[in-house]
């Protein structure tokens, strides 16, 4: 059975993601959510729930603390680290002041305890919705790339590029990063989420497609392979 369940959404249905391991609260919760409108997608383990997160578009995270695999935090913590502003309800059975203390600080921007009643999570939940839009935009630039994490749309000199949501992550990481060597190694570890290393040639297929799309053949190539090393994304100032 496939640890990600996925609700179709309809026009303006808020998207939610809830990364949940209890199948009792996962279906309380999805079904109450549902009922109020939500779009809802579901994933059980942390290593799922952080692939969702990163590369598709929900207006806001609702997640466990406990997960089998990676922990609830873990996957916060990294979200974080890579810019993704996505507000964030972190469930937990840990309850003491500390707890929820870490669990904010991790990046979390609400804490609900557990046992909870539904319907306060259905409120924090709205109350998270409501905050001002601005508050999570994150908008990136190097050179003539831009790129609006939120919208999940990226351009080249006000050229709209059409990418795969593993291309935009790719894109996303080289933004962040430009005139830096990356490894092979370091895309796989931190856009692919590898623990270990394999040996494919999937870094030079995605660079390669993304290439395509951002350099055509009239514009400056951006994208440049460092022999034996890697790749960069060069900008001139």
């Amino acid at each position: 059975m496939s640890d990600i369940a996925f609700i179709p959404p309809v026009q303006d249905q808020p998207r939610v993601l809830l990364v949940e391991d209890d199948a009792a609260i996962a279906g309380a919760v999805i079904a109450e959510l549902t009922a109020r409108g939500y779009a809802m997608t579901h994933a059980e383990t942390g290593g799922a729930g952080l692939d969702l997160a990163m590369g598709g578009t929900f207006d806001a995270l609702v997640l466990d603390r406990l997960l089998p695999g990676m922990d609830g935090l873990a996957v916060l913590a990294r979200l974080r680290a890579e810019g993704v502003r996505t507000p964030v309800l972190v469930l937990s059975a840990l309850s003491a002041v500390d707890d929820r203390v870490t669990g904010l600080k991790a990046g979390g921007d609400d804490y609900l305890t557990k046992p909870f009643a539904i319907e306060e999570l259905a409120a924090r939940l709205e109350a998270l919705l409501r905050r001002p839009a601005e508050t999570r935009e994150t908008v990136l630039q190097a050179g003539p790339v831009e790129m609006d994490l939120i919208a999940r749309v990226a351009r080249r000199s006000g050229r709209s590029l059409e990418l795969l949501p593993r291309e935009f992550r790719l894109l996303e990481y080289m933004v962040r990063r430009p005139n830096q060597v990356l490894t092979r190694d370091m895309l796989l570890e931190d856009v692919w989420h590898y623990r270990f290393i394999p040996q494919t040639n999937l870094v030079d297929v995605h660079i390669g497609k993304l290439r395509r799309k951002i350099d055509p053949p009239d514009e400056v190539p951006l994208i440049h392979s460092i022999r034996g090393a890697g790749f960069m994304l060069k900008i001139v100032e």
